[in-house]
């Protein structure tokens, strides 16, 4: 019998997991096809003169024990030294049994498919001071924000708590119900509209829910205090909330390289992968997709490739547009009505930062990534590289830097001239006190177009969409785009594992693909 085929759209974290399990699992031969010419989607590692591009910034971390042995067994964790590191030798005794972590894995000075453990520390940079992220009752916190916003805040979250806004129709009501209205206003409302583009109320409530759905103050605080008098060190970390985690797993060369090997192993299993191939056409008979038709994205020919099975990471209103059958207006309508946020990252490269360590003012200052609450500047996030790994940089003597825009396609910061957009982010943080122009070195810019599906536009009919591609039985929805959620790289590669899973017990509904990260346990809460 000829061998069956699965025809995979996209070559990211939820493609290339789909056509490994499928390679691994099965004798359905997994046929990747990428738009681009880059394997790893956002989660992609550019390289830049012998400097590491992250785009979005991503910890390898995840509650779910069967994503971490996965990663695992794709790049081992590093080797620790216990007489030189107690602490880093700590992770492997006092973590979960289930997760596969070998203490004598690679010395990542010798190897490079090894994992790293790294410190986590985001913090907000507010009226020109840091802040702890998420937002904890330190001395710091109250010394920057004075006492009278203090108690402001706290009669505004006892208010939250004994009046809550019900029901939750948007991110605002999300919000305020958690941390009352004063803090919202402080260190949410600003930023995330400068993420998003649109006010928080015209946000969908479910966008908090799949983001930060078990945080809270009280939380925080809890944590805060735990930490005091014991510091969790498991890689595991299962009593504690995504935000608040201390610690991850990383590439020693970033997300790029964990993906690209993934797409080495699936070759090596039998398993192909194209580049430079977009998806134009699904060529339907009935409730099956029985051929995809891709356009060379170089040399505009076109190729179709039979189908057993189609896995789709393609943004749902690019699919929609595909079918090859009359698609309903009704649904036509919403999928032209869905929206998405576009991004661009601006890297730098420096002699050294202007703000320094504050505890050892010789040092970088020890944050993976910034969160620029500042109102007058346009930047939403600055990453330093070398926190991620030290193997980002070229030179271990200059600071590495990724400045994050959020914006639409076709918009005035989308469509700056590079040159000149790499002039006014260098302006942007010199404005804050960050950098001195003086200390840039080089600078690059890459744009990425529907890096986060939106949670306003026609989403909140998504439903009816949904319902309507579900109809084809051999069809699979998987990943961010894919099912237009805002998912971590986890939730999407366990979309992708469950829908390989669909085929194998010949389950035929989809259920259970969308109800990865809306149960309990998928959205990281404690049981």
């Amino acid at each position: 019998m000829e061998q069956k085929k699965a025809i995979i759209i996209g070559a990211g974290p939820a493609g290339l997991t789909a056509a490994w399990e499928l390679a691994e699992k099965t004798q359905i031969q997994p046929i990747v096809f990428e738009m681009s010419g880059d394997i790893g989607g956002i989660c992609k590692t550019i390289v830049y003169k012998g400097n590491r591009i992250d785009l979005g910034g991503h910890r390898f971390f995840s509650k779910s024990d069967r994503v971490m042995n996965w990663w695992l067994n794709i790049l081992p964790l590093q080797k620790v030294d216990e007489a030189q590191s107690h602490e880093q030798a700590a992770f492997y005794h006092q973590q979960s049994q289930s997760i596969q972590a070998r203490p004598q894995g690679p010395d990542p000075e010798k190897e490079n498919l090894v994992m790293l453990i790294r410190k986590r520390l985001s913090r907000i940079f507010y009226l020109r001071k840091f802040f702890d992220y998420p937002v904890s009752l330190n001395f710091n916190t109250i010394r920057n924000l004075g006492l009278w916003r203090i108690f402001k805040i706290g009669i505004s979250y006892m208010k939250a708590m004994a009046f809550p806004i019900k029901p939750e129709r948007s991110l605002q009501d999300f919000l305020i119900n958690r941390f009352g209205k004063e803090l919202y206003q402080t260190f949410f409302q600003d930023y995330t509209e400068k993420v998003w583009g649109v006010p928080c109320h015209e946000i969908s409530a479910e966008w908090g829910a799949q983001r930060i759905k078990g945080l809270s103050i009280v939380k925080a605080l809890l944590h805060a205090l735990r930490s005091i008098f014991k510091q969790n060190r498991s890689l595991a970390q299962k009593n504690v909330e995504t935000s608040l985690i201390e610690q991850f797993m990383y590439p020693k060369h970033g997300p790029g390289q964990l993906w690209e090997e993934v797409a080495r192993q699936v070759q090596a299993k039998g398993g192909q992968i194209h580049l430079h191939y977009k998806a134009i056409r699904l060529n339907c008979v009935g409730d099956q997709v029985k051929e995809v038709v891709f356009q060379n994205q170089q040399t505009g020919e076109t190729m179709t490739q039979q189908a057993d099975y189609v896995f789709s990471t393609m943004p749902v209103k690019d699919l929609i547009q595909a079918l090859s059958i009359p698609v309903p207006p009704a649904i036509r309508q919403i999928s032209d009505g869905l929206m998405y946020r576009d991004f661009i990252t601006v890297g730098l490269l420096l002699k050294e930062l202007k703000i320094k360590h504050s505890a050892s003012p010789n040092q970088l200052i020890p944050d993976n990534w910034i969160y620029m609450q500042e109102p007058e500047v346009k930047v939403g996030r600055l990453q330093i590289f070398n926190n991620w790994s030290p193997y980002l940089v070229h030179d271990p003597n200059t600071v590495w830097i990724g400045l994050e825009y959020f914006c639409n396609e076709g918009d005035a910061l989308w469509t700056k001239p590079d040159q000149d957009y790499i002039q006014f982010a260098i302006d942007e943080l010199a404005k804050v006190g960050i950098i001195d122009k003086a200390n840039v070195l080089d600078a690059v810019l890459i744009r990425m177009p529907k890096t986060y599906p939106a949670y306003f536009g026609t989403y909140n009919q998504f439903g009816e969409v949904r319902k309507f591609i579900d109809q084809f039985a051999n069809l699979f929805l998987i990943g961010r785009n894919g099912m237009h959620r805002y998912n971590n790289q986890d939730h999407s590669m366990l979309t992708a594992m469950v829908a390989v899973e669909n085929i194998m017990h010949n389950v035929t509904s989809k259920d259970n693909l969308w109800a990865v990260n809306t149960e309990q346990e998928y959205h990281e809460e404690k049981k």
